[in-house]
């Protein structure tokens, strides 16, 4: 087995337990490239998802900055050697790459790599992803390669896990949605079970005590009286169920973890590019946690939906006991005054009653062609 930086059954035992801990698909990925960088000694790493489209879902490598990723562009299609590894299933170990036959060059920003290792990642008969290296960082005699035979069988059982760990988190990810949309069916009938035989009985009353005005103006204000008592019930009812409907995964991951997985969602689903960062957030009250999420979704839903941002970044900040949410974007933006005069809110007094509910203070800042920036922040509990 070559020898690199951490080589050996304890170096390989490490890698197959950081990939088990983890169970979002993207921090999969990422540890499966790292630890096979890191196990192999190599330059570069790289894992690819295919989608259905000649493109690829995913892509995640190790070994390049966030600055030349970014220069480098698009996503690489199915093409070339990592279309063969994809549909011929076949392990791929080259002196250099760029003497292939079905390389096809790469972006001009894109790092220069030489040799090269990979292999596909299997589930069965499928072909879920393709992990590669490039540059073994070792003397290369002219014309080898500083992949080995014994490299080639490492990255192989690496590559098994790696579908093992992938399927499972894809599985997390799928039961997790599941389990919310089986929730909202059940809210769902719950709320038109209760709710609306409430509604019901208040429509009948009304009608009753409007036909009695004229002819029985005793008996219509006992009839507007039982009105007033069903209305109540009924907000009582709906306050009831909207605080059933407080998302699962607050309770379970917290509002940091939540909130990340909400934007990668949104980064996936979206053309413009949606991050996350959060520093040093301690755990806040649970109102004051659904609170943050709501403002955060609603605030999201108008950057994506309505400004035609390109970007959107959202942070969460610990400030003093308490947090700061932001939600910036890069799109239209809007002159809130106008807004208000004209009775489009967009979102925004659902967001003001919500931050002032726990204590909290809402700003808004935005122009025509600024985009905008709405911060929320809370006290600590």
């Amino acid at each position: 087995m070559s020898q690199g930086p951490r080589s050996g059954l304890a170096a390989v035992s490490s890698a197959l337990l950081a990939m088990s801990r983890h169970l979002e698909v993207r921090d999969v990925l990422k540890t499966i490239v790292a630890s096979a960088r890191e196990l192999l000694d190599a330059q570069y790493a790289a894992l690819g998802v295919p989608d259905d489209h000649g493109g690829f879902a995913q892509f995640v490598v190790d070994g390049v900055s966030d600055a030349q990723w970014k220069a480098i562009g698009p996503l690489p299609r199915q093409h070339g050697i990592l279309a063969a590894m994809l549909h011929e299933a076949t392990p791929e170990r080259l002196a250099d790459v760029r003497k292939d036959p079905r390389f096809e060059g790469w972006p001009a920003a894109h790092p220069d790599m030489v040799d090269f290792l990979g292999l596909p990642i299997r589930d069965g008969d499928e072909v879920i992803g393709a992990l590669f290296l490039a540059n073994k960082n070792c003397p290369k005699p002219e014309g080898s390669c500083g992949f080995t035979e014994e490299d080639e069988e490492l990255l192989s059982i690496l590559a098994q896990h790696a579908a093992i760990a992938l399927t499972n988190a894809r599985l997390y990810e799928r039961s997790r949605e599941l389990t919310i949309a089986e929730e909202r069916s059940r809210l769902a009938h719950e709320l038109h079970d209760a709710v609306s035989q409430k509604l019901f009985s208040l429509r009948l009353t009304a009608q009753a005590a409007a036909a009695l005005v004229d002819r029985d103006p005793s008996r219509a204000k006992d009839e507007m009286q039982q009105v007033a008592t069903l209305a109540a019930e009924a907000t009582d009812e709906l306050r009831a169920a909207v605080v059933e409907l407080r998302p699962a995964a607050l309770d379970e991951d917290g509002l940091t973890a939540t909130l990340r997985t909400h934007v990668q969602v949104l980064d996936r689903a979206h053309t413009a590019r949606v991050t996350f960062a959060a520093r040093h957030v301690r755990a806040l009250p649970a109102a004051q946690e659904e609170a943050m999420l709501r403002v955060a979704q609603e605030a999201l839903h108008n950057a994506l939906r309505h400004s035609g941002a390109a970007h959107v970044d959202v942070t969460l900040d610990r400030r003093g006991s308490g947090a700061v949410l932001r939600v910036t974007d890069d799109g239209s933006g809007f002159e809130p005054k106008a807004v208000r005069r004209a009775g489009r809110h967009l979102g925004l007094v659902s967001m003001r009653d919500r931050t002032s509910g726990v204590g909290g203070t809402l700003t808004v800042e935005s122009a025509p062609g600024k985009g905008t920036t709405i911060e929320m922040e809370v006290p600590g509990g």
